[in-house]
């Protein structure tokens, strides 16, 4: 059970660094990546659960 919460945890702090790294991007920048703005939290949610 701890270990759940700690592995949630450290799926959620993934999930926010990254969410706010993308959400700095120019819409330019984020379409050289091959991505939109709106896609910005499925990207993060699926780099933070690899």
């Amino acid at each position: 059970m701890f270990l759940a919460i700690v592995h949630f945890i450290q799926t959620w702090k993934s999930y926010n660094s990254a969410l706010r790294e993308l959400s700095l991007l120019s819409d330019r920048e984020l379409a050289d990546v091959g991505i939109n703005r709106s896609d910005i939290p499925r990207v993060a949610w699926d780099q933070a659960t690899r």
